[in-house]
């Protein structure tokens, strides 16, 4: 079959992802109407529909779906063509699709993306956001690089490289600051403020409280750390953070800070990549970046306040 183009399989493949003509133009950075012209050349080129086409989103035919499947395929191995190209070369340089988790990327990545744009000057990063499950299932299928997320993450077919340690701290009202520090019983019988479902942090943290998600009691859950921290400032309760967060999200708010009693709950945040992709070795040599970057956080507490913490322990773990 002559005639199909890779920009109208990645174009397809967006709009697979997507769902919604506007949605997937947005991410290929085209015009709508562009979109669904090389579409509908796609499909007259294979003589029959690959979507149905609906007011508001798009479904995938019986011949989209199975051909979605051949694309990410093809697609993945293309990329990883490139990747081999680019592993020759001694400078990292190129295309870099690196996934961050909502609970590490505004306090991490910032500093991340200024050090590999100052090691790598021919480095075209580009991040994305998202949770765990998300940014594992398009590592898999070939739309991330590498992602910065708490280990593990159990799948086979991805490398481990652990980064650091951070702990978990307590937040809670600023007139509870003098109080003893609750154990993890007595924080199940106080008013928990956790991320919303889908979010590892939130699992996190109720694996420290020996508590199940599924557990009916007054539980309230908010959409960031941001909003989490904001609710105890209002007096609503309590809640627990990572430690890279403390200084950004009480920086505005009244509430009190506070390690947990021994033994403390913590997290281990690594970088995963695909085993099969040529660039492992580049992959190793960013993870040490991100690594350092991670060494040098500090956890400085908002002016008036003491915070006595052991900054991030780096952990020298090889890729498993």
């Amino acid at each position: 079959m002559n005639g199909i183009s890779m920009k109208q399989l990645r174009y397809f493949e967006a709009l697979a992802l997507h769902g919604h003509f506007g949605r997937a133009a947005e991410a290929c950075a085209i015009s709508q109407p562009a979109l669904s012209l090389q579409m509908k050349e796609l499909e007259e080129i294979l003589g029959a529909p690959l979507v149905e086409r609906g007011t508001r989103q798009i479904r995938l035919t019986s011949l989209g779906e199975a051909f979605a499947l051949r694309v990410r395929d093809i697609l993945r191995a293309v990329d990883e063509l490139d990747d081999l190209a680019r592993s020759s070369h001694s400078a990292l340089a190129g295309r870099l699709r690196i996934g961050v988790i909502p609970t590490v990327a505004p306090y991490l990545l910032p500093s991340v993306i200024k050090r590999l744009t100052e090691r790598f000057p021919g480095l075209d990063l580009r991040p994305r956001e998202a949770v765990t499950k998300r940014l594992v299932d398009d590592l898999v299928e070939g739309r991330l690089d590498t992602a910065i997320v708490a280990l593990p993450v159990s799948e086979p077919s991805l490398n481990e490289y652990a980064l650091f340690d951070e702990e978990f701290i307590l937040v809670r009202p600023i007139e509870d600051a003098d109080k003893p520090v609750p154990n993890p019983e007595m924080l199940r019988e106080m008013r928990l403020l956790l991320l919303e479902e889908g979010h590892c942090f939130r699992e996190q943290a109720l694996s420290y409280c020996r508590m199940s998600s599924s557990l009916p009691r007054d539980l309230m859950e908010g959409s960031s750390l941001t909003t989490l921290v904001q609710m105890v400032g209002a007096g609503i309760g309590v809640t627990l953070i990572p430690q890279m967060a403390v200084p950004i999200e009480t920086r505005s708010a009244s509430v009190s800070i506070a390690p947990l009693a021994h033994p403390r709950p913590s997290r281990t945040i690594g970088m995963v990549w695909r085993k099969t992709n040529p660039l492992s070795g580049q992959f190793e040599h960013i993870a040490e970046i991100v690594r350092d970057v991670g060494r040098c956080g500090s956890v400085a507490p908002p002016a008036g306040r003491a915070l006595s913490l052991a900054p991030w322990q780096a952990q020298p773990r090889s890729p498993g």
